[in-house]
């Protein structure tokens, strides 16, 4: 199938990046041919896509650029760049092209360092394919030393190198990267959008995929979790009862100690799931003596002081993300306790818990129910603050209570 297929919701921006495909595939063919190149292209040396969390901004930019690097021969009789199947298509959705680089981090920031050695990659000439490309999915994260670092990349392009920035908004990029780009803005995509491909693409029953699609408002990512995972729609079910249990001031607290630890526990797993097959394999590397506890060789203290620090950042930001999450959850219910005060039309994310919601309505009023709304919305900034997450969610679930 098309690389597009992926691309829920997002016509528009899928028909911009198809003609930019087709104008790069001619610009690359005139090259190698040694003939004059398109007097008018569409295609530039970077992007920038934005949208709302889940509106698929990675995988836009992942489908551009396996598009950028498809090598199917349906390509000289007409056909259209990105067919999904060739070799090119296949290893840069899979992520293993040699000419594609796809950056996440699990960490708070991209620093420096890293970057440095993207900028360095960039410089290269394509080994393979018919494009270098840079996909950074996390451009929100670069510190300011790092995005002055990649500004410098962005502003002398290597000839046949593109970079693809992926953000949540124009306002988290530095003003002088993003003016040197081309920007698409995605769109939070249609409930029913994202069930069709819940059930199209992964085999989940109807029924489930329409709650989970409901539920998350059009998250692409977060629908699936909760369609395929048990224990996220538990998390949930329990994040989502915390409004009713905020009736005094233990109950608030209580309920705070709970949704931090939870949060706590489930950066706890994923750190034990990584942590532990890093420092071997770094120890390995090191020449440590074979077992856990085998003496490390001399200077190499430092190393794995560093690996301990990034293991240390990285249990925080899984931490952050999961209190956001949660944070999420609970704006979406206050959200459809607002639409039923207000009697509008706007469709119940929440509609299985519609008789707790219909108690929260019925006790309040549409301006405590916006406080309430502003007092989560003020838990996540505090935590982007670095505030400790006790603290934040405490204020959060007191702010709640007093409505």
């Amino acid at each position: 199938m098309p690389v597009w297929d992926d691309l829920v919701g997002q016509e528009r921006v899928q028909t911009q990046l198809a003609a930019a495909a087709r104008d790069a595939d001619a610009l690359v063919t005139a090259i190698t041919d040694g003939t004059a190149p398109p007097a008018a292209s569409k295609m530039t040396h970077a992007w920038l896509f934005t949208g709302p969390p889940g509106s698929g901004r990675s995988t836009a930019a992942r489908a551009f650029a396996a598009a950028l690097q498809c090598t199917s021969p349906d390509r000289a009789l007409g056909g259209e760049p990105g067919c999904g199947f060739c070799e090119g298509c296949h290893t840069t959705l899979i992520g293993t092209h040699s000419d594609v680089e796809i950056v996440r981090t699990d960490l708070l920031s991209i620093g420096v360092k890293e970057t440095r050695d993207l900028v360095r990659r960039a410089q290269l000439s394509p080994a393979v394919g018919r494009w270098q490309v840079i996909v950074l999915e996390d451009a929100d994260r670069l510190t300011e030393g790092a995005g002055n670092v990649l500004l410098k990349a962005v502003e002398e392009p290597a000839p046949r190198t593109v970079w693809l920035l992926c953000a949540p908004s124009l306002e988290d990029v530095l003003p002088t990267i993003r003016s040197r780009c081309r920007h698409l803005t995605l769109r939070t995509p249609p409930v029913d959008a994202v069930a069709e491909v819940l059930v199209r693409r992964d085999g989940i029953d109807p029924a489930v995929a329409a709650v989970a699609a409901r539920a998350t408002q059009g998250h692409i990512g977060r629908a699936r979790r909760l369609a395929t995972d048990e224990a996220a729609r538990s998390r949930r079910a329990a994040v989502l009862k915390l409004p009713l249990r905020v009736d005094d001031v233990g109950g608030c607290l209580k309920a705070a100690q709970e949704l931090v630890d939870a949060a706590a526990e489930d950066a706890k797993q994923v750190a034990e799931e990584v942590d532990t097959k890093e420092t071997e394999e770094l120890r390995a590397a090191l020449g440590a003596a074979s077992g856990t506890g085998g003496r490390m060789p001399r200077g190499t203290a430092g190393v794995m002081k560093e690996l301990e620090d990034r293991q240390k950042r990285r249990r925080t930001r899984t931490q952050r993300d999961t209190l956001d999450l949660a944070l999420t959850d609970l704006t979406g219910f206050y959200r459809d306790v607002l639409a039923l005060q207000l009697g509008t039309s706007v469709a119940i994310a929440n509609q299985e818990i519609r008789p707790d919601l219909d108690r929260i309505a019925r006790a309040s009023g549409p301006e405590r129910t916006l406080r309430r709304i502003e007092a989560i919305i003020a838990c996540r900034d505090a935590l982007d603050r670095n505030v400790a997450p006790l603290l934040a969610v405490e204020a959060m679930t007191m702010s709640l209570r007093a409505g």
